[in-house]
């Protein structure tokens, strides 16, 4: 029995530009389940390299059928993540709105159509299935626990005209208890309260890492005129409150601006909020219907510092979340609610690892595809990679780690991650400006080996498996002098534990590293830089090495490192703009009552999301039919070398915001 679960998009990432809300549809993936058992699953994003994809997931379907051998139709069940009915309200409000655009307004249909046409194959309308969204995300999280009994909150932003949802899973089933409608959504109090502190929608996380540098003790008194709490577990929040409360009595902070005092006492003030909510339904609940266990999903449970104070408060004896949390999860949950359906429920066996990606390949196939950047890179292969990077992150390095599958989710979990020394303060600031391009202040992740884990963290009743970055946990006081690149300014970090027999590879470098040093942990983020998505294949790890200031790359059994470039070496490439990119040129503003015309690089068709760029560029670009060689490009434009220098910096400057494509030119 094969079930195949959606989450994303009901359009094509080349044509149709629904524009739908982004917070309706997005973080498209596919879920592959074979008789109960994830075979392959992986993020639409990793794939068409468009952060938090809101279009359908075909490359992911593509992988996923690939990954079981099978085509569209030897698919029993097909399974999306959201009611039929919020579907066909949405295609509504956008016909409304877009009358232009010809689309089905029945969302089964137009489903259908994509896949279709995409997959070249008839579907049967029976075979596809629309599921509770909120349920999708409970599903997930109660079928991958291994309980036979618990209580399963979803929460998260919005989706079929709620909030989330309370249940009581028991075995396979799961009974509701309650739901939380829109106007009482906690994702939506966060995203509201964070647009006054320069943020926006999949940026929660960011402001979780920014509270404990305030004091929440500021603004407590303002926070509590936003939400109530009260009987049986219930509450209110009012969202109308916020921006008219925050507009009288905080400095609001624009993209781009220093933080306050000010801003991070926001910060505090909303995460204690935050967190005073979901322990008063919790208490509720948990003493109403006994149960002692509990199991996290939906947006909101990636707040991993609100899941380590569940840890720590022992009001649930074990805690499941689920690491992809978020909404492509729901594929997880829609394909596993259509199998029990068909009376193959997921195995009651706790979730140990995530590792459902595309895999790196063969050494051959790396190797060959290494050999395509020679006049970039310079490649050793080894017989003992674990060491020999070891050796390269104890002498200061910081690398790129590239290995096996995909994690499915948002965290690097040790297959796909850049990784350094935990112990040096300045690896947080040197990785943070230079690497990931990002703010100062976020933290990093350590990975430590399971069995020394409670030797350097506080661990709840000396548990010591915690795989997926879900929870914050104290550092032991004697060791954050020690582990001063990834210990957070309140004495916390985002613990991975890693198993041998779960990820032997990346155990093994550890213990290198534990070998050599003595400290048995390495800093772990994710392979990306700001711009884009975490790597998946070896031409994605190449284009992030070489566009970041990363010391070196590990990617199957070799050893990678930088040459140093020319001109030349950089003409020698070919370029090409991805396929959700566009040119425009258009006429703007330049100063009271004057109009220019300007050129830009456009991320689908809105002007909100564009690069400007020169017009001698711009001409370039538009030149160019599927790739071009750069040298070619050139010649036609300039033969002056100062000025080629000129268009290839800009370039490069394009390809670290992902805007143009650098590679080597097919043969």
């Amino acid at each position: 029995m094969l079930c195949l679960g959606l989450s994303g998009g009901l359009d094509r990432v080349y044509e149709n530009p629904l524009e739908l809300p982004n917070t309706f549809l997005h973080d498209g993936a596919a879920v592959l389940v074979k008789d109960g058992r994830v075979i392959a699953a992986v993020e639409e994003e990793r794939l068409n390299r468009i952060k938090h994809s809101n279009k359908l997931p075909s490359g992911a379907i593509q992988y996923c059928l690939a990954a079981a051998g099978v085509e569209l139709r030897d698919v029993d069940r097909i399974a999306f993540y959201a009611t039929e009915p919020y579907c066909n309200a949405m295609l509504e409000r956008l016909f409304i709105s877009q009358p232009e655009i010809s689309i089905p307004l029945n969302a089964n249909l137009l489903l259908r159509h994509l896949l279709e046409a995409e997959f070249g194959t008839e579907i049967d309308p029976a075979r596809v299935s629309f599921v509770g969204h909120h349920q999708a995300h409970a599903v997930s999280a109660l079928a991958m626990s291994g309980f036979e009994e618990s209580l399963v909150l979803a929460i998260d932003g919005c989706g079929d005209f709620l909030s989330g949802l309370l249940a009581v899973g028991s075995g396979t089933e799961m009974t509701e208890l309650t739901t939380f409608p829109e106007n009482n959504s906690l994702g939506l109090f966060y995203l509201e309260t964070i647009r006054y502190l320069g943020y926006g929608l999949f940026d929660e996380y960011k402001v979780m890492g920014l509270a404990p540098y305030g004091d929440p003790a500021r603004f407590r008194e303002l926070f509590a005129q936003f939400y109530e709490l009260s009987a049986n577990g219930g509450y209110r929040v009012h969202l109308d409150r916020i921006g008219p409360a925050l507009l009288r009595n905080i400095e609001v902070r624009r993209k781009g601006m220093p933080f306050t005092q000010q801003h991070q006492d926001v910060s505090a003030s909303l995460q204690e909020a935050l967190e005073r909510i979901v322990f008063h339904i919790l208490r509720h609940y948990r003493e109403s219907t006994g149960m002692k266990r509990l199991c996290l999903a939906g947006g909101v449970a990636h707040n991993c510092t609100l899941n380590g104070k569940l840890l720590y408060s022992g009001l649930f004896d074990d805690i499941f979340v689920q690491p992809a949390a978020h909404d492509a999860g729901c594929a997880l949950g829609a394909a596993l609610m259509v199998s029990k359906e068909a009376g193959q429920p997921a195995p009651r066996e706790r979730l140990q690892a995530v590792y459902w990606g595309p895999d790196v390949g063969s050494d051959d196939s790396i190797e060959q595809e290494l050999k395509r950047w020679t006049g970039h890179l310079e490649m050793e292969r080894t017989d003992d990679v674990a060491t020999r990077a070891a050796e390269w992150i104890a002498d200061g390095a910081v690398i790129g780690w590239v290995q096996g599958r995909s994690e499915f989710g948002p965290r690097a979990l040790g297959n796909r991650s850049i990784l350094a020394d935990p112990r040096p303060a300045a690896n947080k600031e040197r990785i943070n400006a230079m690497v990931k391009k990002r703010e100062s202040y976020r933290p990093f992740a350590p990975s430590v080996l399971e069995e020394d884990a409670g030797a350097f963290f506080e661990l709840p009743d000396g548990r010591a498996e915690y795989p997926f970055m879900n929870f914050v946990v104290r550092v032991r006081e004697s060791k954050r002098a020690l582990l001063g690149a990834i210990t957070h300014i309140d004495g916390t970090a985002r613990l991975q534990t890693v198993s041998r027999t779960n990820n032997a590879a990346y155990w093994e470098l550890i213990n290198a590293f534990k070998s050599r040093t003595g400290v048995p942990i390495l800093l772990n983020t994710s392979f990306n830089n700001n711009a884009e998505p975490i790597v998946d294949s070896v031409a994605d790890a190449i284009t992030a090495f070489l566009s970041t200031e990363l010391d070196g790359l590990v990617v199957g059994s070799f050893l990678v490192k930088k040459r140093a470039t020319t001109l030349e070496s950089w003409t020698e490439l070919a370029v090409s703009l991805p396929p959700h990119a566009s040119l425009y040129r258009v006429r703007a503003h330049a100063g009271r009552e004057r109009q220019e015309t300007v050129c830009e690089i456009r991320i689908g068709h809105s002007s909100h999301d564009s690069v400007r760029v020169s017009h001698d560029l711009f001409d370039m670009l538009m030149q160019i039919e599927r790739e071009a060689v750069l040298a070619d490009l050139l010649a036609r434009v300039t033969s002056d070398r100062t000025r080629r220098e000129g268009l290839v910096n800009e370039l490069r400057v394009l390809w670290d915001q992902r805007r143009i494509r650098l590679h080597p030119a097919r043969s």
